[in-house]
């Protein structure tokens, strides 16, 4: 009998209103919307021991590096820039480097820049117009579906005027560092993965990239200290949702009269409906499982599990399990790696003046290789100088995702071999230290960011952002998603992720009474609200 009333006890203690998965950007922006509002009764569950997901800092020859997002995409209309510059984040009188970027063969011959800069400028517009199919009511040539080709078709048209083999062989090799560049901007493996047709429908926001002095990490504070503490549990890793306690279990799901609503048919009494958002529970519409044993009750859930996570466990993490266009749009979308390897040196050893070398590999047979261990390093497009003693390396796709079953000492030797040859410098010495991230390793990530794969559409997107009814009279949706895969326009961003993780928040907290709901911080005009749920309504 004590048993049963301890047991009891227990459940109480752990039932919410609302429960938020993962307190990544969307998780915690969620969870600050509704702080803000007035509402407590929630709880954030975090796998990691940390909060922040995709946002991290780590301290390397005393300078912050940041091992996920590293810039604020544009000025005009992004929450995130406001939420830095509110809280002081932002130097405004901060004067940019001077950036020269220098371009090498693998024998060691810098390219000209004014060639390297005519490639540049014809690069770009081949990237624009591969973009403006978007909206555009022309086709692609036959046969051209992903920007890979199109690109190279473009390419192909514009060195067929270099009659010299030399010269159109060294823009060629620019050419192909620039496609190697764009992969790890888009998160994929290689362009041709990513659907011609739907490229311009990620939308740039004007004011370009913005570092924080003190690295991306420092906007977390700005987001989490109206979160009452306490209501972040880390350590806590979800391994089941079961998010529609009184579905027919052989029912599947199906699409109400409202395309906008996916609802499963219930025949549950359960249909009060509370005054105030802080009522205790009437109703637990959903029941989520920890690894470490823990179970908790809500009536909403808001899941903000990375898409990559969700490739690997939809099936089995939510019961009953999803509709079949969410399960679709999961396997639809692209959610590649992108890698960062940081080299660390006890002096410098770059001229001064150079802040990044572009590594123009040499096209041989290895494009039909299958053994990553001889060419995962030529995926490696560029070295970054971040100080006079750090390098920064990128490398995405495949060679990403193998060069993190690497040793430290495999891929110190590999880089300093590379800086050698390029820079024709048998004297560079080895770093003495090197950090290298693994996004596709980590069982919480599985991957970096998420692009619109060939076939796969912005519709797809709409889908996984769709919210769930577990009856089609409810008021409000049971099961909400959020995260940077679920913003049709500003997928793989921050900013993305934050503004699906407020309109989560804010399809909660509308009743049926007008009411003003306060979507930022204190006293300041919010430049995004034009931006707000901008496909998510």
């Amino acid at each position: 009998m004590e048993n049963n009333e301890n047991k009891s006890d227990a459940e109480e203690e752990n039932k919410f209103k609302v429960i938020i998965i993962g307190a990544g950007m969307a998780g915690l922006s969620a969870a600050y919307h509704l702080a803000k509002n007035g509402f407590t009764n929630f709880k954030v569950l975090e796998a990691r021991k940390r909060i922040g997901g995709r946002i991290i800092q780590i301290k390397m020859a005393n300078e912050r590096l940041e091992l996920g997002a590293n810039w604020i995409h544009g000025v005009l209309g992004n929450p995130v820039y406001e939420l830095a510059m509110q809280n002081g984040l932002v130097d405004i009188m901060q004067i940019p480097k001077p950036h020269k970027v220098v371009a090498a063969t693998e024998f060691g011959k810098q390219v000209p820049f004014a060639i390297l800069h005519e490639i540049y400028e014809a690069y770009l517009c081949f990237l624009k117009r591969c973009e403006e199919y978007f909206l555009s009511q022309y086709l692609p040539p036959d046969g051209i579906d992903s920007v890979g080709d199109h690109i190279k078709l473009e390419i192909s048209l514009y060195l067929d005027k270099y009659k010299d083999p030399q010269e159109r062989h060294l823009r060629r090799l620019i050419f192909d560092c620039l496609l190697k560049r764009e992969t790890c901007i888009s998160g994929c493996d290689s362009m041709a993965e990513i659907d011609l047709l739907e490229l311009g429908s990620y939308t740039e926001l004007q004011g370009g990239n913005i570092t924080l002095p003190g690295g991306y990490s420092t906007i977390l504070d700005p987001i989490t200290k109206d979160i009452p503490q306490g209501h972040i549990l880390v350590d806590h890793p979800v391994n089941k949702i079961s998010w529609n306690q009184n579905s027919n279990p052989y029912d599947t799901g199906n699409e109400s009269d409202d395309s906008d609503r996916t609802v499963k048919d219930d025949s549950s009494p359960c249909h009060s409906r509370e005054s105030s958002s802080e009522k205790n529970l009437s109703c637990n519409n959903v029941e989520v499982y920890c690894d470490n044993g823990k179970k908790f009750y809500a009536d909403h859930v808001i899941c903000t599990i990375p898409l990559g996570v969700l490739k690997h466990k939809a099936k089995s993490l939510f019961q009953p399990p999803l509709p079949d266009h969410k399960m679709e749009a999961i396997d639809k979308l692209l959610f590649g790696t992108v890698d960062k390897i940081y080299l660390e040196y006890e002096r410098p050893f770059l001229n001064p003046n150079i802040t990044e070398v572009l590594l123009l590999w040499e096209q041989d047979s290895s494009k039909g290789e299958t053994d990553f261990s001889k060419i995962w390093f030529k995926k490696i497009y560029s070295f970054a100088k971040v100080s006079d003693t750090l390098l920064l390396g990128w490398v995405s796709g495949k060679e990403a995702e193998y060069m993190e079953t690497l040793s430290k000492d495999v891929i110190i030797d590999t880089c300093t071999d590379i800086l050698r040859r390029f820079l024709n410098d048998p004297f560079i010495p080895k770093p003495k230290n090197c950090v290298c991230t693994s996004w596709f390793s980590q069982p919480y990530t599985k991957g970096s960011y998420t692009s619109i794969a060939v076939g796969s559409s912005q519709i797809d997107i709409e889908y996984l952002a769709q919210p769930l009814y577990s009856k089609g009279n409810q008021e409000k949706p049971v099961l909400l998603f959020a995260g940077e895969h679920t913003h049709c326009n500003f997928y793989s961003t921050v900013h993305g992720a934050y503004l699906t993780g407020r309109t989560a928040a804010q399809i909660l907290l509308n009743s049926d009474k007008p009411q003003e709901i306060v979507v930022d911080c204190d006293d300041t005009s919010d430049l995004s609200s034009w931006i707000q749920g901008i496909c998510l309504e």
